[in-house]
C-alpha cells in the first residue's frame, strides 16, 4: 500500500508522451482481487517479482492496464496506475485516442495505456532508468505536493472494501470515475 500512496505525482514517460499519477490502487497475492491470488501462472510470473517491472494485461479483452511490480521476489503485488495528469505530447495522446478534452485523455487505467501507447509487448519490462515506460519521481513533475485521498477500490467484485486506492485532490478532474465521495464534490 505504501508504494500506490508514493507513486501519487510521480510521472511515467513512455512514447514521446508523459502524465503525472493522480490514481493509483494496490494489489497483494492474499487478497482475491489480485491476479497473483491464484498462485504463480505463466500469466501472473510477472507479479512475483522483481520489484520495479511492468505487469501489463489484457482486462475484458479490450484495454491493456499498467501495473508496477512492487514486492521481492515470490511475493505478489503490484500498483495498478488509474490515471494520469497528461503533461508532455497532449497532442499525440489526443491522436492515439480520438479525443480532444484534456481530461478525457487519461481518465482510466484503459485511457492512460492507449495515450501512452502502452501495449502488452511491454509487460515484464523495466520500470528503471533503462527501460522503455519511464516511473520519475514526483520532483520531475515539478508539480505541488499531493494531497492524497485514501478510499475503496473500484472496476473489481472482490475486496473492493479495502482502502487501496489514493487519489490527489488537487487533481481531481483527472481522477477516474466514480470518484472517490470525497472528491464527488470538487470535481462539479
Amino acid at each position: 500500500m505504501e508504494v500506490a500512496r508514493d507513486l501519487i505525482g510521480c510521472v511515467v514517460r513512455h512514447a514521446g508522451s508523459a502524465g503525472r499519477i493522480v490514481e493509483a490502487e494496490a494489489y497483494h497475492e492474499e487478497e482475491p482481487a489480485c491476479h497473483a491470488f491464484v498462485g504463480l501462472t505463466a500469466r501472473t510470473k510477472p507479479l512475483f517479482g522483481p520489484a520495479g517491472f511492468a505487469y501489463v494485461y489484457r482486462s475484458y479483452g479490450i484495454h491493456a492496464l499498467l501495473n508496477a511490480v512492487t514486492s521481492e521476489d515470490g511475493e505478489g503485488a503490484a500498483v495498478l496506475i488509474r490515471a494520469l495528469e497528461p503533461l508532455d505530447g497532449i497532442e499525440l495522446m489526443r491522436a492515439r485516442r480520438g479525443v480532444e478534452r484534456l481530461t478525457d485523455l487519461c481518465s482510466g487505467p484503459g485511457k492512460l495505456t492507449q495515450a501512452l501507447d502502452i501495449g502488452l509487448s511491454l509487460n515484464e519490462t523495466s520500470l528503471l532508468a533503462d527501460g522503455p515506460i519511464e516511473f520519475l519521481p514526483r520532483e520531475a513533475a515539478d508539480a505541488p505536493v499531493p494531497r492524497i485521498v485514501v478510499s475503496e477500490r473500484i472496476g473489481i467484485t472482490r475486496a473492493m472494501e479495502l482502502p487501496w486506492r489514493f487519489s490527489d485532490a488537487n487533481a481531481v478532474r483527472f481522477v477516474s470515475s466514480p470518484r472517490p465521495p470525497e472528491l464527488r464534490a470538487r470535481a462539479a
